[in-house]
């Protein structure tokens, strides 16, 4: 559903009233890369544990299961945030243009 003419220019000076706002861009979240990596690394290596600890107890086997999952939950966070950043940058306008080629095509 295309925007009416009124939600365009509502939109157009809110995106205006952000740029002039140099404080709105400090606000933003952070992303630590070594974080991401090393929750990547602890996520595959849970994994790899549970199967192994699963030879020796089911209850160890989930313990590591869980802990692996809190890893992996984490790096979908930090992968969120890595792709709202991406978007930071980008004009209301040029990404709403984007969803709305993608919809159509």
């Amino acid at each position: 559903m295309p925007l009416s003419e009124e939600e365009q220019r509502i939109l157009r000076q809110i995106e205006q009233e952000l740029q002039g706002d140099p404080a709105f861009a400090s606000r933003g979240v952070s992303v630590s890369r070594r974080r991401l990596v090393f929750s990547m690394i602890g996520a595959v290596t849970g994994l790899i544990a549970t199967v192994l600890a699963l030879a020796v107890s089911y209850l160890l086997a989930f313990l590591i299961f869980m802990c692996a999952l809190a890893l992996g939950s984490l790096v979908a966070t930090e992968l969120a945030v890595l792709g709202r950043e991406q978007l930071r940058g980008a004009p209301i306008a040029a990404w709403m243009a984007a969803a709305r080629a993608r919809r159509q095509g």
